[in-house]
Parts: structure tokens; C-alpha cells; sequence
């Protein structure tokens, strides 16, 4: 008998965790601005050096979509970083912003609350990159343009997200 008067709990319980979880997973995810010469709304949410993306009206913890870039330049670093001595200043990303117009450059010099951090790259690297797409045929074709310039040696094509905390 015992055992009858369980199952219906566990039953809810069980409903009840896997809505949880799927409802985590339906999250929405953030389109990326990547096109620096169009209007983005949430812009103005970011630093210059940061890949704007869409948060929302309501956010703390954010992520973008998936997107592509091509890491130009890395460099490891002993902790998170300092955000103010930046491995890679703002007049660096604005130099290689001229040769890329329509194509975000971004930079990565610290992680703390209120900065874009970047999946696909190691922890506790420094990084200057550049927006190459939706799709991995976009980035591989943007590829072909960053590698023509001849200005960066050992670029590839990295999946990525932006993401956010700003508590």
C-alpha cells in the first residue's frame, strides 16, 4: 500500500524537476551585434571592446547566441587579468577596427563582474578577435579575407559565446 501512495509523488516530483530543466535549457540566448556599422540597441549596454549582444530588459547573467571569430592575437596570463593595464588597448582594436569595417573587433583583457567573457578560449587569456559570423561557411570565408591582409600568422576559426554577469 505504502508503496501505491509513493508512486504518484514521485510521478510530480519528477514531472515537476524535468519542466525545471527544461526550462533552463529554453533560456533565450542573445543575438549578437556583430556588424559595428548597424544599429544595435543593446550597445549601449557594452564597452567599446565588448561583442554587444541582446540581453533583455531584465538580465544579471546573459549569454549570446553562437557565433564564429578568428582569434588574431592571445596572450596567457598568470591570473584574470587587469582591466586597467589592458594587454591589448583600445587604440590597438580600433587600428585593426579600420581594416574589418562590417566586422566587430572585440577585445578581452580581464574577467569581472560586468565584463563579456568568451567560451571557446582558455582560461585566463587575453585576446583580441574579430566578429567572422553565424555560420562556420561565413567564418570560413571572412577567414580567407583576415588571412589576405597578412598582418596575423596562426589564425583559425574559433566557435564562441559572449557571455555576461553583471552582478
Amino acid at each position: 500500500m505504502k508503496t501505491r501512495s509513493l508512486t504518484p509523488v514521485l510521478v510530480l516530483v519528477l514531472c515537476s524537476f524535468a519542466a525545471t530543466v527544461s526550462a533552463q535549457k529554453k533560456m533565450p540566448l542573445g543575438a549578437v551585434c556583430g556588424d559595428p556599422t548597424v544599429k544595435c540597441a543593446a550597445a549601449e549596454n557594452f564597452q567599446p571592446n565588448d561583442l554587444p549582444f541582446e540581453t533583455g530588459k531584465n538580465w544579471a547573467m546573459f549569454q549570446s547566441r553562437p557565433f564564429y571569430a578568428i582569434v588574431l592575437r592571445s596572450v596567457k596570463l598568470p591570473d584574470w587579468g587587469d582591466c586597467q593595464k589592458p594587454s591589448f588597448p583600445e587604440s590597438e582594436r580600433l587600428e585593426v577596427q579600420e581594416l574589418f569595417p562590417n566586422n566587430k573587433v572585440f577585445t578581452q583583457n580581464c574577467i569581472e563582474p560586468g565584463t563579456n567573457f568568451y567560451t571557446g578560449t582558455a582560461d585566463k587569456t587575453a585576446l583580441i578577435a574579430v566578429y567572422a559570423g553565424r555560420t562556420l561557411r561565413e567564418a570560413k570565408a571572412f577567414l580567407e579575407k583576415v588571412e589576405a591582409t597578412g598582418k596575423f600568422e596562426g589564425i583559425r576559426v574559433r566557435k564562441m559565446r559572449a557571455e555576461i554577469n553583471g552582478t
